[in-house]
């Protein structure tokens, strides 16, 4: 009975994990489209500031007031000399997101958001002279193409919300890259890399937000009829923006490599369609296409690299003896991006 009752909720707990998952990271990106369309909060600085408030609140009472998980103790030169470098660079990546999302569609920006294992590649080969196997190469083509279709189709083309989703992208590709040499010899989780993150990306954040949208939200608080209930929702979001940070790490311990990669990818289509039923803005058949082969080469490409992290290097037929689960944990996965 009580293997029974084991292999159930081994079964289950993969999927909870998904699903929670999936409807923290959807829900963030529905709330924040809303925040700028609907409540005319047109200041996506601050609303990631806020965000990284929120954060780094949650983290501390995760580490240190709930003792829920251990804190990885980091020197104090090297939290200036590594972590802040990374910090700027998760800044940038989550502002670039939500500036994207102030211009353009969800759909759109999380199509875009989906070039960043191209430019992950392109940077390293094009900066450390990596080399990559052709099956890597042979991914991004559908990844290329499936972003140039949906742009050439999108009806709500905007090319500022363009560009900042795209040098979003490159963010978060530079920041995969740093965390290989800055974090070398750390093994931070979700929850300690916000928790020393997002102080700095508070800080870092802070003042431009202040000077470029200070006098905007000075004025929308002077003209928003119901200025409480969209504070709830801002903070809200922020709230909700560090529980996905749990469940990002929660659905890291749940499943492997390539399953992570696939729901990650199927995660994408979702909030695609969540974001039409509540927005309603038009998606042609090409457009859906493009989106549609764009996600299929990230697939591709998750699986690829999966299947090439199992061959020892000078043996590419001869499988890696498995790793253990803490290995198998990425420093900085391509795909959480979607944290804060």
């Amino acid at each position: 009975m009580e293997e029974s009752r084991l292999c159930q909720w081994n079964v289950f707990r993969p999927l909870l994990a998904i699903l929670q998952w999936w409807g923290f990271n959807v829900t963030v990106i529905i709330m924040n489209k809303w925040i700028f369309q609907n409540l005319d909060f047109k200041y996506p600085l601050s609303v990631s500031c806020i965000h990284f408030i929120c954060s780094a609140v949650g983290a501390y009472l995760v580490i240190k007031v709930l003792k829920l998980k251990p804190l990885i103790e980091v020197n104090p030169e090297d939290r200036w000399r590594r972590i802040f470098p990374m910090s700027f660079v998760f800044c940038i990546n989550i502002a670039l997101g939500n500036v994207s999302l102030r211009y353009v569609p969800v759909s759109f920006m999380q199509t875009i958001k989906s070039f960043t294992p191209a430019t992950t590649v392109v940077l390293q080969w094009v900066v450390w002279r990596k080399h990559f196997d052709w099956r890597i190469w042979a991914s991004l083509v559908p990844i290329v193409g499936g972003i140039i279709l949906t742009s050439a189709t999108e009806l709500n083309f905007n090319i500022f919300g363009f560009c900042a989703a795209l040098f979003g992208c490159l963010a978060t590709s530079t920041k995969t890259i740093l965390a290989e040499s800055l974090l070398h010899g750390y093994k931070f989780d979700s929850i300690n890399t916000v928790y020393y993150m997002a102080p700095f990306a508070t800080m870092i954040l802070g003042i431009p937000a202040l000077l470029l949208e200070g006098a905007g939200i000075m004025n929308w608080f002077y003209t928003q009829e119901s200025v409480s209930s969209s504070l709830v929702i801002i903070f809200s979001s922020g709230l909700l923006a560090f529980f996905l940070n749990f469940s990002i790490f929660y659905v890291i311990h749940s499943t492997n490599a390539v399953t992570f990669n696939v729901v990650g990818n199927l995660k994408v289509a979702v909030a695609v369609l969540v974001s039409w039923l509540v927005f309603r803005n038009p998606i042609p058949a090409l457009n859906a296409m493009g989106c549609a082969v764009t996600l299929t080469g990230c697939t591709f490409y998750g699986y690829v690299r999966h299947k090439l992290s199992q061959q020892t290097p000078g043996t590419p037929r001869t499988p890696k003896t498995p790793r253990n689960r803490t290995e198998m944990i990425p420093l900085v996965n391509d795909k959480l991006d979607d944290k804060v």
